[in-house]
């Protein structure tokens, strides 16, 4: 505990002294470096989300460098590296370290966009389809394009391979590439609407492989002076590898809703098939809310709730996650953040029911 404590003393002294640090490091012409970190500190009451509790309290440290170019031209980008220390008071051999890297870039002259991007993480975070803390590489790769054709039409294409590798048995490598193509037609000023279709082939090592066709319609844009987002539905059908296909309703939507000057509400929804990463077929309907508040120039604070419906064919759970967080801002360098964060899943099956509350409080800064 000794230990613990005085990282995270050595992390909380690091960013009192950069919270009067100079801003950015200047490299070129329109090019800044900013270095990032945060020091944190979580108490988990179920570290692995199994019906069986083993809680702990983790000490994160997380420090990075943040590079972005391009301030004044078309093209902008940033390039963003993390490494993630965690350590675990009483179970000391879950300690890592993990890398994560993202590059973004993006062009765009008002009739044309372009954006690409490449990430690397290195991940041992639970998640209802992986829990146990699995330690797992994602690497991820895509670009994304939008020409327009007239004054109110527009055509928009991309590709995004993403890899994963597990690396405890038991779990299945895959490989997921997914392609869609959309029509826009400017309908007023400010909404599109929009004809689509998405192709999916996702290939792992354990299970069957699948492609999924996503054909829609939908709009983007700003529906009301207080609503604005994008939404697509249609049909979506899987065809397996091992023959047989299902058809089902396929569901995407974003859209926020300014309940006030200062509040907003983000809403999301889905509709889609998928693959766990044992290889087994799920469908999953998805709904989540967050309302966001900021109540003066250093405070904000946020709330949400979300619910996933997994249907495994033969039986389906229900999983629920609920979070309130606040932000209090320092100074332009540093804020510190608070959270508290509840989930829950529901099953016929005595071992996937479970539930894990997380409280944490992080110091996070930028400069």
């Amino acid at each position: 505990m000794k230990t613990n404590l005085s990282y995270l003393s050595i992390g909380l002294l690091l960013v009192s002294a950069v919270a009067s640090a100079a801003p950015f490091l200047a490299i070129g012409d329109g090019a800044e470096l900013f270095a990032t970190g945060m020091v944190g500190i979580r108490a988990d009451d179920n570290i692995f989300l199994s019906n069986t509790k083993i809680s702990d309290t983790i000490f994160d440290i997380t420090p990075g460098v943040d590079l972005t170019f391009g301030k004044n031209g078309d093209v902008k980008g940033s390039l963003t590296l993390v490494e993630n220390f965690s350590t675990y008071s009483s179970n000391g051999g879950l300690n890592t370290n993990l890398f994560s890297g993202d590059f973004n870039s993006g062009y765009d002259d008002g009739k044309m966009k372009l954006a690409v991007m490449a990430g690397f993480h290195e991940s041992n975070q639970n998640t209802v389809d992986n829990r146990g803390l699995n330690r797992r590489d994602i690497s991820t790769l895509g670009a994304k394009g939008e020409v327009e054709v007239s004054q109110i039409t527009s055509v928009a294409s991309g590709v995004t391979a993403t890899h994963t590798h597990y690396k405890r048995t038991g779990y299945g490598d895959s490989d997921d590439y997914v392609v869609p193509v959309n029509f826009y037609y400017k309908w007023t000023p400010k909404v599109d609407l929009s004809a689509g279709y998405q192709f999916r082939d996702f290939q792992t090592k354990i299970g069957q492989n699948s492609k999924d066709h996503f054909v829609n319609v939908g709009a983007r844009g700003e529906f009301t002076p207080m609503l604005n987002g994008e939404f697509n539905v249609g049909s979506t059908t899987r065809k397996l590898s091992g023959g047989g296909s299902e058809s089902m309703l396929g569901l995407s939507a974003k859209l926020n809703y300014e309940l006030t000057p200062k509040t907003g509400l983000q809403l999301t929804a889905s509709n889609a098939p998928d693959t766990t990463p044992q290889g087994n077929q799920q469908k999953n309907f998805s709904l989540g809310g967050t309302v966001s508040s900021t109540i003066s120039d250093q405070w904000s604070v946020r709330t949400g709730l979300s619910y996933r419906a997994i249907d495994y064919f033969t039986r389906t759970d229900d999983y629920m996650e609920a979070q309130a967080g606040a932000t209090y801002v320092v100074n332009t360098y540093v804020n510190v953040v608070g959270s508290c964060v509840y989930r829950h899943n529901s099953s016929v099956l005595a071992g996937s029911v479970f539930s894990n509350t997380v409280f944490s409080l992080s110091g996070n800064l930028r400069y």
